[in-house]
C-alpha cells in the first residue's frame, strides 16, 4: 500500500485574534508537514456561532499568511456540517452505541460526582439503562451520549511520549451531540480530520486526553488514526496560561510591535528548538525542523522580551 501523503491541519476557532500559545501550534503544525512536502489544511472550528464569526476569520487567515504559513486548502467552517455529522451520528444510532441523557450541568458537577483529581468530572452512566418511561417524564430534550468500552488505548505521541487511557475509568460515556442540537467538539473534529486525510494532528498538551476520545470515534467510522503531538503550552512567568485573555500578546497588538521572523526566532528560542535567539522565517523553520527538538515540559515566555 502507498504511503499517504503527510497531511497537517490548521482549526483555529475564529472567537478574536490568535494569542502566542495558538501562534506555535501553528507553527510547529506547518513545519512539519512542509519539512516533509506534506499538505495543510484549514478549517475554521466554529460550531460554537454565539462567540466566533466571519469577521475573525478572515482576521486570523490574514495573520497565518503575516507569519508566512499556507495552507493547500480550505475545508468548509464546521458551522456549516450538520449534515454530515449527521450521517455519523446515524452510524453510531445504528450500533446501538447511543442514548439519551437528561443529566443537569449542576449535577454533572455536584460535589458527589466521581471527579478525577484534576477536577474533570467522570460520566457514571446515569442514564445509560433508563427505560423509556422514565425518559418518557423528563419535559426537556436531552444531550446523546456514546457508550465506551471498559478498554486501554495507546497513544504515542510525538512530544508528551507514550501514555495509556481507560475510556470508562477517565471520562465514562462521552456527549456528542448536545441538547440543543450542537455537535461536539469531539465529534465534529474527528470526522472533519477523518474527511479530510488528515494524518498528523498538532494541538496544544491541554488536548491529549481528546486523542483516546477521537481514536475511539475513529474506530467505530473506520478512520485511521492520525500521529499526535500535543506541544507544551506557553506560561507567563508567574505561571498562567498564555490565552486570549492576555491582549498585549495576541496578534492583533504583536503585529505592531516586532516582525514576523522576530515573533518565531524567539518563540523557537524560547522552546529549545534553536540554541540562539535569532530571528527565523518560517520557510527556514521547516528546513531544520525535527520533532526530536520539540520538548514536552511546558515553556515560559515573556512577551516583553519581543
Amino acid at each position: 500500500m502507498a504511503e499517504l501523503k503527510p497531511t497537517g491541519r490548521f482549526a483555529p476557532t475564529p472567537s478574536g485574534r490568535m494569542h502566542l500559545g495558538n501562534v506555535f501550534s501553528a507553527l510547529l503544525a506547518w513545519a512539519s508537514v512542509r519539512s516533509r512536502d506534506g499538505e495543510m489544511v484549514l478549517r475554521m472550528e466554529d460550531l460554537d456561532t454565539q462567540r466566533t464569526s466571519g469577521e475573525f476569520a478572515e482576521i486570523l487567515r490574514q495573520d497565518l499568511r503575516w507569519l508566512g504559513l499556507d495552507w493547500d486548502r480550505e475545508t468548509p467552517a464546521q458551522s456549516t456540517r450538520s449534515d454530515i455529522y449527521d450521517t455519523y451520528f446515524r452510524i453510531l444510532y445504528e450500533k446501538g452505541l447511543l442514548y439519551p441523557c437528561y443529566c443537569t450541568r449542576s449535577q454533572l458537577h455536584s460535589a458527589d460526582a466521581p471527579h478525577l483529581s484534576d477536577g474533570t468530572y467522570v460520566y457514571p452512566g446515569t442514564c445509560r439503562n433508563l427505560t423509556e418511561a422514565e425518559r418518557a417524564a423528563f419535559r426537556r430534550d436531552p444531550a446523546w451520549r456514546v457508550m465506551v468500552p471498559d478498554r486501554q488505548w495507546v497513544v504515542e505521541d510525538l512530544v508528551q511520549g507514550v501514555s495509556r487511557w481507560n475510556l470508562a475509568r477517565d471520562c465514562g460515556d462521552m456527549v456528542v451531540r448536545r441538547a440543543d442540537g450542537v455537535y461536539v467538539y469531539q465529534l465534529a473534529v474527528t470526522v472533519d480530520d477523518g474527511l479530510a486525510g488528515v494524518t498528523e494532528v498538532v494541538r496544544g498538551m491541554d488536548l491529549l486526553s481528546s486523542a483516546p476520545r477521537q481514536m475511539y470515534l475513529q474506530e467505530l467510522f473506520g478512520f485511521s488514526h492520525p500521529s499526535y503531538a500535543h506541544v507544551p503550552m506557553l506560561l507567563a512567568s508567574d505561571g498562567r496560561r498564555l490565552s486570549k485573555r492576555d491582549r498585549d500578546l495576541d496578534l492583533g497588538v504583536l503585529r505592531t510591535r516586532v516582525t514576523p521572523q522576530r515573533l518565531i526566532g524567539k518563540l523557537c528560542y524560547a522552546a529549545g528548538i534553536i540554541d540562539q535567539d535569532t530571528d527565523l522565517s518560517a520557510r527556514e523553520l521547516a528546513g531544520l525542523f525535527s520533532w526530536e527538538k520539540v520538548a514536552g515540559e511546558s515553556i515560559f515566555f515573556e512577551g516583553s522580551t519581543l
